[in-house]
């Protein structure tokens, strides 16, 4: 390898770009055959192969040096949804304040935590990044307060039901995404559950991650102090969230590799699902951001009550008319949303 660079440049510094062209197609000729012999020597028996994917929606011819995987990745990350996420707040509408997290820095920390995971249990890294950097693209404005309110303002009017997951999903197939990568953003939340192991940790691993970063912008907002946080749990996951992702890694790591699927320990489980318990009591729906709540419902109210008298106002796309102001009340930033607001 090392020796066929070196001659690659050497082409290229005397001016034989023919030579160099040619070094490079030997290259791409080869990837698919590298790749398929690594991932048999590396990968484990459950893993999904690079090049044994379902395929896509609509055929493409493939890439020279880009697994099927890695091009979703790029793909994602490239598009407008992925970009719009840096102005997309978790938990907190247009706080004030640099370090509070993002959609897109949680779907950062769930792909990197989820890398992780797969790594160590020899699963495909590529499949799990995709799953991960696309699981929130379809997100709303305003979290979770924004996405119950436009699913509230849609089955009224309309009679139909808005989900995050299923946006996400709407979004992986209009890039044309791989079947894998559609399955595991779909299944990522809600009743459903991933086909592949690669799409369960990112299932599980959203959970990690919001879970702990969510604490540290509370305390951060001021709405929990650490002495508030339940002491058991703490004593048991650890004391500061990157103890606690670490403990909740390497659980999900040893328990998955004994038992053959994507999963916890009991006792280990059952602590994380009481600290989120105890999120969604003190912070999720606690009083403190009950002021949130509504006037993320008050913003989306007024921009779908507009939108629906006035769709001429809607930027062009495919669809009925209630799929269109999903698409545009979905992929609106926070601040583009207050904004908007303030002049239907």
């Amino acid at each position: 390898m090392a020796l066929r660079v070196a001659g690659e440049r050497r082409a290229i510094r005397d001016g034989d770009y023919a030579e160099a062209v040619e070094i490079a197609g030997k290259i791409a000729q080869s990837f698919e055959q590298r790749v398929r012999a690594l991932e048999e020597r590396s990968l484990s028996p459950f893993a999904v192969r690079s090049y044994e994917t379902r395929g896509r929606e609509h055929a493409e011819e493939p890439c020279g040096v880009r697994t099927p995987f890695q091009r979703d990745r790029d793909r994602i990350v490239h598009s407008k949804p992925f970009r719009r996420l840096k102005g997309k707040t978790q938990v907190f509408i247009d706080p004030e304040g640099d370090h509070y997290r993002t959609r897109m820095t949680h779907t950062l920390e769930t792909s990197a935590i989820s890398r992780v995971v797969a790594r160590a249990l020899r699963l495909n890294e590529d499949l799990v990044e995709s799953i991960g950097l696309g699981h929130d693209t379809g997100h709303t404005p305003f979290g979770h307060a924004g996405e119950q309110a436009l699913d509230d303002a849609l089955s009224a009017r309309f009679g139909v039901r808005f989900r995050h997951n299923e946006q996400s999903y709407r979004i992986a197939r209009r890039l044309n995404l791989t079947d894998e990568v559609c399955d595991g953003i779909l299944t990522h939340t809600g009743a459903q559950e991933p086909r592949t192991l690669e799409g369960k940790i990112v299932r599980l691993v959203d959970r990690v991650a919001y879970i702990n970063h969510d604490i540290d912008d509370a305390i951060r907002y001021g709405i929990l102090r650490e002495a508030d946080l339940p002491a058991a749990e703490l004593a048991l996951l650890g004391p500061t969230g990157s103890q606690r992702i670490d403990t909740l890694v390497h659980d999900i790591v040893e328990t998955s590799e004994a038992t053959g699927d994507i999963c916890q320990s009991d006792e280990i489980g059952e602590a994380m699902l009481s600290l989120r318990a105890f999120m969604f009591d003190r912070v999720y729906l606690g009083p403190h951001v009950e002021p949130e709540h509504r006037h993320a419902h008050e913003v989306v109210g007024v921009i779908f009550t507009r939108l629906v008298a006035e769709p001429e106002l809607l930027p062009p796309g495919e669809g009925e008319l209630p799929d269109r102001i999903m698409d545009y009340i979905a992929g609106m930033t926070d601040r583009f949303a207050l904004a908007y607001a303030r002049t239907a």
